[in-house]
C-alpha cells in the first residue's frame, strides 16, 4: 500500500487505499490547484452529488468529542456502510476544496468507527481529518489528528503507518517553525524505517530530514541527505517522491548559489514531472528554473519558461498562480531596468490582487508603482 505525505513533498499522506481506488485524482498534493476550464463542470457535478448524499452535520464539536455508544448486531453492516460512505464523501469534499465540509463528514464517520471498534478505519479517518485541518491552516488541530493516528499505529504495531505519521507530524512542526522537534520526529521515523527495512520510508524520512536542515540553513548537510534519499526513492519506485526530492535538492543548490547544479537538478525534476503529469512538481521545477536562469542572465530561457507557467495558470483558471507569474515578470524586467514593461506587469498584478481581495499585496503594489521610475 503506497502512502504519501504532505508539505513541500506536497501534501499529507493518503493512507486510505479504499478511497484511492475510487479517487485516483490525488497526486496533486495539499495541495494542488485543480480547478479550471471543463473541470469546473465536473467539479460542480461532484459537489452536488456530495451535498445531496451527505447526512446531517455532525454534532461533535471536535475530534475529542466522539460518542461511545455500542451498536446492535443488526445495525453493524448498515453502520459500516454509512461510515464508509461518509469517509468517501469527505474525500470528495476535500478534493473539491471544501475542507470544512470534510471535517463534518469525518467526525460523523469517526463516531461510527469508534462504536464499531475499527482501529484501522479510525486511523484512515484521522489522516483525512489532518489533511482538512491543515488545508484550513488549523495546524494545531491537524497535528493533534496526526498524533491520534500515530497512537493507533503504535497500538496495532503498524510500523509503516508509524513511519508516515511521524513524517507528517514533522512537516507540520516545520510549518510551525519548531525545527528541533521536527528534526527529532523525522529521525524517529527514519530509525523505525531502517529497523523494519522499509525502503520507501527511509527515502521519505531522509528527504524530510534534509528539508529540516535546509530550513535552518544547513544546506551542505541537506544536500547529502537529499542525495542519499534519491537512492532509496529510486529503489522503491517512488517516482513522485523522487521528483519531490529533486526539487528539494534544486532549492538547496539555489540557496548556495550553485546555479549549474540547480539548473540540472530542476531540469531532471521537470522531465519526470512532465512524463508523470505531476502538475505540482512540474510547476515547482519551472519556478526554480526561472529563478536560476534569470540569476545568471539567461533571461530568454526564463521568459520561455514563464510563458509556459502563465499558460498553465490560465488553463486551470488559477488567479493566484497568474498573479505570481506577473510578479516574476515584473521583477525580472525591473532588474533589467526596463521600467516601462515592469510597470505594465506590476499593474496587471495589482488588478489580480484586488480581484483576489489580497489587501497586503495591493498595498505593496500601490507603493511599488509609486516608487518605480517612469522611464
Amino acid at each position: 500500500m503506497k502512502q504519501r505525505y504532505f508539505l513541500p513533498e506536497a501534501s499529507i499522506l493518503n493512507l486510505n487505499p479504499r478511497l484511492n481506488s475510487g479517487l485516483k485524482s490525488w497526486d496533486c498534493a495539499i495541495l494542488a490547484s485543480r480547478q479550471g476550464g471543463k473541470s469546473q463542470f465536473l467539479t460542480a457535478c461532484l459537489l452536488i452529488l456530495a451535498v445531496a448524499f451527505s447526512p446531517l452535520v455532525a454534532s461533535a464539536a471536535d475530534i475529542t468529542q466522539q460518542l461511545h455508544r455500542p451498536l446492535d448486531r443488526s445495525t453493524l453492516r448498515d453502520s459500516r456502510d454509512q461510515a464508509d460512505s461518509l469517509l468517501n464523501i469527505g474525500e470528495q469534499q476535500y478534493q473539491l476544496g471544501y475542507a470544512d465540509k470534510t471535517l463534518d463528514s469525518c467526525l460523523q464517520a469517526l463516531e461510527i468507527y469508534h462504536s464499531l471498534g475499527d482501529y484501522k478505519a479510525q486511523g484512515m479517518t484521522y489522516d483525512l481529518l489532518a489533511k482538512a485541518y491543515i488545508q484550513l491552516d488549523r495546524l494545531q488541530e491537524g497535528e493533534d489528528a496526526l498524533r491520534r493516528r500515530l497512537a493507533i499505529a503504535r497500538d496495532t504495531k503498524d510500523f509503516q503507518s508509524q513511519i508516515f505519521a511521524l513524517n507528517n507530524i514533522s512537516t507540520v512542526l516545520l510549518q510551525k517553525g519548531e525545527f528541533i522537534p521536527a528534526g527529532k520526529t523525522v529521525q524517529e521515523a527514519l530509525e523505525i524505517a531502517q529497523n523494519v527495512q522499509n525502503i520507501a520510508g527511509e527515502g521519505l524520512s531522509l528527504s524530510n530530514w534534509g528539508l529540516v536542515n535546509a530550513r535552518v540553513g544547513n544546506y551542505s548537510k541537506a544536500i547529502k541527505l537529499y542525495e542519499t534519499a534519491l537512492s532509496f526513492r529510486r529503489q522503491s519506485g517512488d517516482v513522485i517522491g523522487e521528483t519531490n526530492t529533486l526539487n528539494n535538492l534544486g532549492d538547496a543548490y539555489l540557496a548556495m548559489g550553485n546555479y549549474d547544479d540547480t539548473i540540472g537538478t530542476y531540469g531532471a525534476a521537470l522531465r519526470i514531472a512532465k512524463t508523470t503529469r505531476d502538475r505540482t512538481n512540474y510547476v515547482r521545477a519551472i519556478d526554480g528554473l526561472v529563478t536560476a536562469h534569470s540569476s545568471v542572465g539567461r533571461n530568454e530561457r526564463a521568459f520561455d519558461l514563464l510563458e509556459q507557467r502563465l499558460a498553465m495558470a490560465r488553463d486551470s483558471q488559477n488567479l493566484r498562480e497568474e498573479f505570481g507569474v506577473f510578479m516574476t515578470y515584473a521583477k525580472i524586467y525591473e532588474k533589467l531596468n526596463n521600467y516601462l514593461t515592469a510597470r505594465n506587469f506590476y499593474e496587471r498584478a495589482l488588478v489580480l490582487a484586488r480581484t483576489l481581495e489580497d489587501s497586503k499585496q495591493e498595498v505593496f503594489l500601490v507603493d511599488k508603482l509609486t516608487k518605480l521610475p517612469k522611464r
